[in-house]
């Protein structure tokens, strides 16, 4: 065990240990008190007539059914890990795509071939939408060589675009 200063004794509150030589004496420094802590007023004293009353908050009771006796058994729910769960509903979806969406004029008569090749192919068991249609003619005039698709794009006539002027 090691032996402490007069001044740790001091800082710790203990009496500090006597001189061994009777020649020398050191005067040692009561410690002071300590000092009171200063403690501020209530700003308003609390004066009321009436005694607060606290009312106690009603606990749920749980429903039990005529002719069960048996206490209501708590539901066990498994921690789900949602981090891993999104990650993996992100995998399994199909990457979504982008639309575009557009207008476009053209003479009533191809128009009309569109009612039209959209009832035979409901007629077949096929039905398809409008933008179905046009995508497919899309892919056909892609899969084109350059040669046909130059003479079938001569054999369209060329329209004037925009909006018709209105009439008033």
């Amino acid at each position: 065990m090691s032996k402490i200063s007069a001044m740790q004794a001091e800082a710790l509150g203990l009496k500090p240990a006597a001189p061994k030589s009777t020649t020398t004496t050191s005067v040692a420094k009561k410690p002071s008190a300590p000092k009171p802590i200063a403690v501020k007023p209530a700003s308003k004293p609390i004066t009321s007539a009436k005694p607060v009353s606290v009312k106690p908050k009603p606990i749920a009771k749980a429903i039990v059914k005529p002719g069960d006796t048996a206490r209501p058994k708590a539901k066990i729910v498994p921690k789900v890990d949602k981090k891993n769960t999104k990650k993996e509903v992100k995998k399994t979806k199909p990457e979504k795509i982008k639309m575009e969406r557009d207008s476009f004029t053209m003479p009533k008569d191809e128009y009309a071939q569109i009612t039209i090749m959209k009832a035979r192919l409901t007629a077949m068991g096929q039905p398809a939408k409008k933008s179905e249609l046009l995508r497919a003619g899309v892919k056909l005039l892609a899969a084109m060589s350059d040669n046909t698709l130059k003479t079938t794009l001569a054999k369209i006539p060329v329209i004037k675009t925009g909006r018709p002027n209105k009439k008033g």
